[in-house]
């Protein structure tokens, strides 16, 4: 039987009788079959039958329920009701199909049935990055047409989240999303598992320590589904700093002081395999079995609990991780401390009871009925990983099936996975990339200061294979990135887009030789605002980058070149510095993320100083999560040579909700509608719509008191700051070379020397600013995040050139007050308009948070960009 789909194509059905049917005529087919099974199983439902039924899908009972339980109140509604969303009201017919409308065979009567037809919703996916979904018009991708019905598209969203469940968990079903999550694995070192190390004195009994030894092959088991799924690995090792000093007296001495006791050995003593839990001793590392791979954090406890003087608790918020996997010995002692101590942090938490184990069975079976006691006290238990093992590879399979990346494509994730599937290799990649930068250099040859020539691309790529070659690999293998010409790259000129000031540095900085420790692929330096003094990318002698959207567009300063090489793809991701926004409005103006993270949480040496106190290395990169794990690779922690460097015990942390950003909600602050009147119309239209869009993403929005931070934005330029510049690149080399500078770059500095400030005015400037800071902290105490546009305008190279200093100013009104307020910061795309002229411009809002809380902030950007 032939009949006519909603795209307008014939479609044959196998038999053209109608028949009575029972159930059992319906297909049934599982999602855990081999593919090529699901795939013929699903052609003869849909031309035998018309009907399956899935099984195996991972969606929970209730969420089925649910969803019937939505659907119902859909079609109980009123028929004009229902009609407000006809399908025929859409380009690709979704919606709502009212009764005799539709004939599927269309030589009888028309179908005596209602529908909804909806389909793919990527906002309501986890594993979405985005994108701008309403453009798309085909007959089967599109924007669907959603009812009025409260929670009806979050019901339908429901069977597409990303959760796992574990139903057979203690005390009841464990549900966890992969993304969120990560396996713990406590002291699965030598020290404690081979019968030379400390565990075998701890334990006094040879036969029940052989025991103990017994959970490592299936601990390995869940930790390479673990890492197939994609999960985030930590580890921890008890140990000790070599002068034991932070060893408490009573830990080292309790034990072997016991006249009744069987310590004949202490930590510190000199065993087999050294010092016993001494840090950096054979005996103090993890088993071969379980030996990290090179991006799975290594946690260092001094502690018998994982918190207590170390940055797991950061580490994990900087991940986004609400949920743990424990495994792991002992169970009575360190997994049980972690995890009473996680609880209170607010992470969820299952422990697997075949993958720990203890001294004493009697204390390892009471330790986890405890741990699952009193309804979920304190959390979960699971008996056996099996489940875990089952969903876990169940998931990392659909998610390998679905991953359909074009060949080119240079983001992040593609990348990897191409890498580990072996489907690309770092040279091809840097064919393309050589070929990409090119292409676009006949288009905007102002991008670049120094390119990588392909020689020198391809001698690199395969420095970078040879060096992993039968190694795992790290976490930016092969990814290409750039850098601004204000950071230094071994041997490499470092210009500051000012040729007086070049020189050749004998050493990359800092996060630079993290990028290339992490395997990432450097392809070039690119240009900026001179000496990083400016937000529109209109300041340097190598001229003008110009924004992807238009080459009539600035391309936003002071990183001009790096948000240009992201936004045209010819990098993963690119590094700029951001002292008053230098990160952000070129993120903005491209329709890329921008990250400023907290200042002094990555190291600055290395930089050419413009601001030195305000001074922070930025990451541009297509999507937030890309920016963050660009992040994770250079956070290595407060530098000792950096001055303004944050210890970390100086940052704070957060107990986590394990109900996520969307669902466990969130308070963000926005401007007066008087302080958004800087904007153009159409910016602050576009503004509105951000603002829905974050309440659609879990938030709940509130106006705030703007004046602190407008406050401090005049201090950027028009207070004593604007002399730590001068200081910062040198009054001297300032008064000897001011006539070769920019017109724009030597008017700033130009005022500054003629201007007639005193020097107490500086102190008068920086109480100000710690009044602002204080009063911007109060603020924070009452909203997670502050959403602001990134800019007020887009303004065109002419407009720019005729007006460079008012308009230039007027780019930082919402981020030059980032640093001096001591707040991390993320600019996101948030969409695209026309101009009267029909001219495709970006929008973009900033999401800023307290010093320190840029895991929190992350997260909430993450939801803001995939919901629409």
């Amino acid at each position: 039987m032939e009949f006519t789909s909603f795209s307008g194509r014939k479609r044959t059905l196998v038999g053209d009788t109608a028949r009575k049917a029972s159930f059992d005529d319906i297909p049934l087919i599982s999602l855990a079959a081999p593919l090529d099974e699901i795939v013929t199983a699903l052609q003869d439902a849909c031309t035998r039958v018309g009907f399956m039924y899935i099984q195996d899908h991972g969606v929970p009972q209730k969420v089925i329920d649910k969803a019937f339980a939505t659907a119902k109140c859909f079609f109980d509604q009123p028929l004009d009701a229902k009609l407000g969303i006809h399908y025929k009201k859409s380009a690709i017919l979704r919606g709502y199909e009212p009764i005799a409308e539709v004939a599927t065979d269309e030589t009888r009567s028309k179908d005596l049935n209602e529908a909804f037809n909806c389909g793919y919703e990527p906002d309501l996916d986890p594993l979405s990055s985005g994108g701008d979904w309403s453009s798309i018009k085909s007959a089967m991708q599109g924007a669907n047409a959603w009812p009025a019905l409260s929670d009806f598209k979050e019901s339908y969203g429901d069977k597409m989240d990303q959760t796992l469940e574990l139903p057979s968990a203690r005390p009841y079903a464990y549900r966890f999303r992969p993304e969120s999550t990560a396996l713990l694995l406590i002291d699965m070192q030598r020290d404690f598992l081979d019968h030379n190390g400390f565990g075998a004195i701890q334990c006094g009994n040879d036969e029940i320590f052989k025991q103990v030894g017994k959970i490592i092959p299936r601990t390995k088991e869940v930790l390479d589904a673990a890492r197939r799924l994609g999960l985030h690995v930590f580890h921890t090792r008890e140990g000790h700093k070599s002068d034991l000093s932070d060893l408490p007296p009573s830990k080292r001495l309790r034990q072997v002081l016991n006249p009744h006791g069987h310590h004949s050995l202490g930590i510190g003593d000199e065993g087999p395999m050294g010092r016993l839990l001494v840090r950096g001793e054979f005996g103090h590392d993890i088993i071969d079995e379980l030996k990290p791979h090179p991006d799975e954090v290594v946690i260092d406890k001094p502690g018998k609990g994982s918190f207590w003087d170390t940055n797991l608790h950061r580490g994990l918020l900087a991940r986004g991780i609400t949920h743990l996997l424990i495994a792991g010995v002992t169970t009575e002692c360190c997994v049980n401390g972690t995890f009473r101590e996680a609880g209170d942090r607010g992470f969820e938490c299952c422990v697997l009871a075949d993958c720990t184990n203890g001294f004493d069975a009697s204390f390892v079976s009471k330790t986890l009925e405890m741990l699952c006691s009193y309804d979920g006290l304190f959390g979960f238990v699971l008996g056996s990983s099996t489940e875990l093992l089952h969903v876990m590879d169940h998931r990392a399979s659909s998610i390998a099936r679905a991953r359909l990346e074009p060949e080119n494509t240079l983001d992040i994730a593609s990348l990897q996975a191409g890498y580990r599937e072996g489907a690309r290799s770092v040279t091809e990649v840097a064919q393309t990339v050589h070929a990409k930068i090119n292409d676009h250099h006949s288009k905007d040859p102002a991008v670049w200061t120094y390119r990588r020539s392909l020689e020198q691309l391809l001698n690199d790529a395969n420095a970078i294979k040879e060096r992993f070659a039968g190694q795992q690999l790290p976490a930016l293998y092969g990814i290409p990135f750039a850098v601004k010409d204000n950071i230094d790259v071994a041997h490499i000129p470092t210009t500051a887009a000012c040729d007086a000031y070049a020189y050749v540095p004998a050493k990359s900085a800092k996060v630079v030789s993290s990028l290339l420790e992490a395997g990432a692929l450097f392809v070039g330096k690119t240009n900026l605002d001179q000496l990083a003094t400016g937000l529109a990318g209109c300041r340097s002698p190598y001229g003008y980058p110009r924004s992807v959207y238009g080459r009539d567009r600035v391309a936003g300063g002071s990183s001009s070149g790096s948000a240009v090489a992201v936004g045209a793809g010819l990098v993963s991701f690119a590094l700029g510095t951001d002292t008053a926004g230098s990160g952000r409005v070129p993120a903005a103006f491209n329709g890329i993320t921008g990250f400023k993270p907290t200042k002094g949480t990555l190291s600055a040496v290395g930089v050419v100083p413009a601001c030195k106190s305000l001074d922070t290395v930025s990451i541009l990169a297509l999507t937030v999560e890309e920016a963050r794990k660009v992040w994770l690779v250079m956070d290595q922690g407060p530098d000792a040579d950096d001055v303004f460097a944050k210890p970390q015990q100086s940052l704070p942390v957060w107990h986590v909700d394990f109900r996520g950003i969307k669902h466990g909600g969130f308070v963000f602050g926005v401007p007066s509608l008087e302080a958004l009147q800087k904007c153009t119309d159409q910016y602050v239209e576009h503004f509105q719509s951000a603002i829905e869009r974050l309440e659609r993403s879990g938030g709940r929005r509130l106006e705030i008191d703007w004046s602190p931070f407008e406050g401090a934005n005049r201090l950027m330029y028009a207070g004593g700051l604007l002399y730590e510049r001068v200081q910062c690149i040198g009054p001297d080399f300032i008064q000897e070379n001011l006539a070769n500078l920019h017109p724009s770059t030597n008017a700033v500095f130009r005022a500054a020397l003629e201007r007639d400030f005193k020097a107490h005015d500086v102190y008068r400037d920086e109480h100000r600013r710690a009044q602002y800071a204080r009063e911007a902290a109060s603020t924070f105490e009452t909203v997670d995040v502050l959403m602001v546009p990134t800019a007020s305008c887009h303004p065109t190279v002419a407009e720019l050139e005729s007006d460079p200093l008012e308009l230039n100013a007027r780019l930082g009104d919402f981020t030059n007050f980032g640093n001096l307020l001591d707040l991390c910061g993320i600019a996101v795309h948030a969409g695209s308009f026309e101009t009267e002229a029909g001219e495709k411009l970006p929008f973009g809002v900033t999401l800023l948070g307290a010093s320190g809380r840029d895991g929190r902030l992350i997260d909430i950007a993450k939801e803001f960009e995939r919901t629409r």
